[in-house]
């Protein structure tokens, strides 16, 4: 990655915001031009250690915006991209659809459709220099749809998405895979399981248990409480793409998972019993949590087989459950201690 220049989408969002720092110091040469659109997942608060950077520059836009995209493309001919880019929040999803289709189906294709012509003379056939210049395309397990009490996603389960979220991140997934397969673009594609860690947008799971059981409200659980996520630090997530990005073979897919399944009941308990550590009270922290009623299509269970980026490229999570939590409550408290 020497003295190379990198597009970066959706650099204000939580996955983002946590690779863009780990990127700059683990990589001193390159430049970062993070591309965002402010939407209320991007906050650049979440950048503000490395604002002032000299290796980064931050700029508004949305990558549905193709004037924009070929400008910046002008501007700084980027070496790579990787497109963290959508709208990704499910509930939103139900509720406004129109907008995830816009921005992760007509957004990646905008954006890998402005880089193919930038990058290729004709398919199969790269500009001069541009042989190396790679789309890291960043997606999810939720393009693979709900499994029952056994099994897990590999890079081989069918897409079977049931929001309107994950039907759109599908097409964006099917969109780059296009790209490869007609044009010979160098592209990789990460598929990764639930994410948790610092910066996290406070209406998730985890942000929103720790916000309700510090100001003494009711902890909201969709159903019984037993649906099961496979659970992945958000650093080990950046060291995957990172991984895959310099070491992974063009057009393939890697899933990236924490080997951390935990149902969300067990992630209310197990964060209300570390508050009454860390913060105890007369009562524990347990007893502010509520059942709710279950949202529309709400997926049993992910959990994703990472074994071919494990053994393919070395990669393993550093993080368990239990000892992310514990880093993942104390970054919050912090944040919260003020508000």
């Amino acid at each position: 990655m020497k003295d190379k220049t990198i597009l970066i989408t959706g650099g204000a969002g939580f996955i983002g915001s946590n690779f863009i720092p780990f990127y700059l110091n683990r990589y001193k040469t390159i430049k970062i031009i993070n591309l965002d659109k402010l939407t209320y997942a991007g906050e650049l608060s979440n950048l503000e250690e490395i604002a002032t950077h000299k290796n980064y520059i931050f700029i508004e836009g949305d990558i549905c915006d193709r004037e924009l995209l070929e400008k910046l493309f002008d501007t700084y001919s980027f070496d790579a991209i990787f497109h963290f880019a959508a709208e990704s929040h499910v509930d939103n999803s139900i509720k406004n659809p129109d907008e995830f289709i816009k921005t992760n189906v007509f957004g990646t294709f905008n954006l890998i459709d402005v880089a193919k012509n930038y990058w290729m003379d004709s398919p199969n056939v790269f500009k001069k220099d541009c042989e190396h210049k790679r789309f890291h395309h960043i997606s999810t397990d939720e393009v693979y749809g709900t499994l029952g009490k056994t099994g897990l996603f590999t890079e081989q389960t069918p897409y079977a998405p049931n929001s309107p979220y994950s039907a759109s991140k599908a097409s964006s997934d099917f969109i780059i895979r296009s790209y490869y397969h007609t044009y010979g673009m160098n592209v990789v594609t990460t598929n990764c399981s639930n994410n948790y860690g610092p910066k996290q947008h406070d209406e998730k799971l985890i942000p929103t248990i720790i916000r309700k059981a510090v100001k003494g409200e009711e902890i909201p659980i969709y159903g019984d409480g037993k649906n099961i996520r496979d659970w992945l630090y958000v650093l080990d997530h950046c060291k995957g793409i990172d991984l895959v990005f310099n070491q992974g073979n063009s057009g393939e897919t890697y899933n990236i998972g924490g080997r951390n399944e935990r149902d969300n009941l067990y992630i209310a308990n197990k964060i209300c019993t570390i508050l009454d550590e860390l913060l105890p009270k007369n009562v524990s922290y347990t007893n502010q949590i509520t059942f709710v009623n279950d949202r529309p299509g709400h997926d049993f269970r992910y959990a994703i087989d990472a074994s071919k980026i494990e053994q393919e490229l070395g990669w393993i999570a550093d993080e368990n459950f239990e000892t992310g939590i514990k880093k993942t409550i104390n970054w919050y408290l912090e944040k919260y201690k003020n508000k």
